[in-house]
């Protein structure tokens, strides 16, 4: 959950920035993409298989 206080002296527009650079960087965004929709287990284990091939024929170049 995001919790932005405010701090005397800011702006609406000062807060709103906080508050979505928090949000960017707790990924909330692809969380929430992420269960929008169903996935079988089998879908969601081949893309975890593509994703560390991926990063394996990153490290070996």
């Amino acid at each position: 959950m995001v919790v932005v206080q405010k701090q005397k002296g800011e702006t609406k527009e000062s807060i709103f920035r906080k508050f979505t650079k928090i949000f960017i960087e707790e990924n909330i965004i692809t969380e929430l993409k992420k269960h929008l929709f169903y996935k079988k287990p089998s879908l969601v284990r081949r893309e975890e298989e593509k994703e560390k091939a991926l990063k394996r024929k990153r490290i070996k170049s």
